[in-house]
């Protein structure tokens, strides 16, 4: 048993921004010490990007984040960039791959980040404290904080949390960091599940369920104005609804009761592609829908629209043609909800970015506390976005974090 402890900084939570601040921190000469609950490292590091982990995307930028204040993330972004974490990477000689629009995985395995950020904080002497959970967090009279552990207390002068959001419980996700920032007295964003598919009343549904692992590429939107998203995205099929990544990006984007638009032919006219090969061809309806989407899809369509697949075009009017082509590209339906935190990659919402420093991701309410990653609200779209925000706040808030117990004394 440890009856106290202490250091310059605690960070709790060791996951991608909670290691990358601890070793920032480490290494500017403060004495760190990184408290996790879980039995496993960085398991959502882990788990992510078909376990090769899609750390980063070479594009990213301000406008592929989502928050209330968007312009809180420009700071951080700018100042650590995903040529940062390249050179990183280079330094411990981690090879990686362009996937897709920017997109870069491990060629090995996520282990290799992992082992990268382990490496890193061993070279800040960092303090392992896991697993260890933190049961009360109390500000000092004389300044700084206590940490009340089952091993004992841990007093300390700044203070970071880097716990996530509420994406993926059965891997350990809880609402502790929001606890915390409620308790000091800080507003919170409403969360919600983001990076998620969508669901669809059963009744609703019901035509397009047995196309469960359909999949093809199209352009999706939803919402009005500033707040609409449009991706061009593949598309997947489930038996509750729809997933893939151009569902996950538009998640994020969408408000209960909204409806999502579809065009399931985003390079042609369906409308009047159809009405020109009526007189241009014999052939019949699915066969040729065959050709421009997955057959079953063209089967399941045309039933639903009780138009018979093996109608010839020449026979059909041109108003059913318009009507089947125009479906094709005009396809808006309105979700029932999404797969919830079970499935969410991430957690829209959190603390509320207007109450930190954009700089150093301190509180304006209670100095040396800080906020990092997933549990403010700054959301990424898919595809390694939001692990730059973790680097990026993860450094921002390590460096701030040491010059701060530099400058208030242990």
């Amino acid at each position: 048993m440890r009856a106290m402890e202490s250091f310059d900084i605690a960070v709790i939570g060791a996951g991608a921004a909670g290691m990358m601040c601890a070793a920032a921190a480490g290494q500017r000469g403060r004495r760190v010490v990184l408290v996790d609950h879980a039995p496993r490292l960085a398991e959502k590091i882990r788990i992510s990007g078909g376990g090769r982990c899609n750390f980063t995307n070479l594009h990213a930028g301000p406008a592929n984040y989502l928050s209330a204040n968007p312009h809180f993330c420009r700071s951080a972004l700018a100042r650590y960039t995903p040529q940062d974490f390249l050179a990183l990477l280079r330094r411990h000689r981690v090879s990686w791959h362009e996937k897709h629009k920017g997109q870069l995985f491990c060629d090995s395995s996520s282990e290799a980040i992992i082992e990268v950020l382990r490496a890193e904080c061993d070279a800040g002497g960092i303090a392992w404290r896991r697993p260890l959970a933190v049961e009360a967090v109390r500000a000092e009279t004389a300044g700084g904080f206590a940490l009340d552990t089952p091993s004992g207390t841990i007093r300390v002068r700044a203070l970071v949390v880097a716990t996530g959001g509420l994406s993926i419980p059965a891997i350990g996700a809880t609402d502790f960091a929001y606890r915390i920032a409620k308790q000091f007295g800080h507003r919170l964003v409403d969360t919600r599940p983001a990076l998620v598919p969508l669901t669809f009343a059963a009744q609703d549904w019901a035509p397009y369920a047995t196309l469960a692992g359909v999949s093809l590429a199209v352009r999706l939107a939803t919402g009005e104005r500033k707040a609409a998203g449009v991706f061009d995205e593949d598309l997947l099929f489930t038996h509750r609804g729809l997933s893939g990544p151009g569902v996950l990006q538009i998640s994020s984007y969408w408000q209960p009761g909204q409806p999502v638009r579809i065009d399931l032919l985003p390079e042609r006219d369906a409308a009047s592609a159809l009405i020109e090969a009526k007189s241009a061809t014999r052939r019949q309806i699915g066969g040729l829908l065959a050709e421009w989407v997955p057959a079953r899809l063209a089967q399941v369509w045309l039933a639903a629209r009780e138009v018979p697949a093996d109608a010839r075009l020449a026979d059909l009017p041109d108003r059913t043609l318009r009507r089947v082509g125009e479906g094709l590209s005009q396809w808006t339906l309105t979700p029932s909800g999404t797969e919830g935190f079970r499935k969410a990659e991430v957690t829209r919402g959190g603390v509320d970015t207007r109450e930190l420093s954009s700089a150093t991701m301190m509180s304006q309410r209670v100095p040396g506390l800080y906020f990092v990653g997933e549990v403010v609200d700054v959301t990424g779209w898919l595809g390694g976005y939001n692990f730059q925000w973790a680097w990026a706040s993860g450094v921002a808030a390590g460096e701030a974090a040491a010059d701060y117990a530099a400058r208030s004394g242990t």
